[in-house]
């Protein structure tokens, strides 16, 4: 199984949807730039950005994110964000899968659904499976 990696804001939004999962996953801290991950990881975020989608990724994450290791493990990203937002919705995810040139695998409103956690784990397990039975690039 892979790792879960993510970062929550003040609402606690995303870290309630990824204790909905429970599968493993790595918390994403203010100051954690120096973290590295040794396991193919998905990361969830929430969008922070300006009327225009401006500064969508949190700045964590963008840190997170600066260490070529980590950067080469994500598989993936998963939003989430609020509807009210009209275009931003998720806009964060947008911003990573173009970033790190991984695809949106879901988006969630605020701290999800059960159908949205039930879709997650799905797909997740779905994708590690594929990913353990795929041999890794020499």
């Amino acid at each position: 199984m892979g790792l879960i990696v993510y970062w929550s804001g003040k609402t606690g939004n995303t870290a309630k949807f990824v204790e909905s999962l429970g599968m493993p996953a790595h918390r994403i801290g203010n100051h954690d730039d120096q973290v590295l991950v040794t396991a193919p990881f998905v990361l969830i975020i929430p969008t922070y950005a300006d009327g225009q989608g401006r500064g969508a990724i949190p700045k964590p994450v963008l840190r997170f994110m600066a260490a070529p290791q980590n950067r080469s493990r994500i598989l993936g990203v998963i939003g989430g964000g609020n509807r009210n937002f009209g275009q931003t919705f998720a806009a964060g995810a947008t911003a990573a899968s173009i970033n790190y040139g991984v695809p949106v695998l879901y988006r969630f409103e605020l701290a999800g659904m059960p159908q949205d956690t039930h879709r997650v784990q799905e797909g997740l397990h779905r994708l590690w499976t594929a990913q353990q039975q795929t041999p890794l690039a020499a």
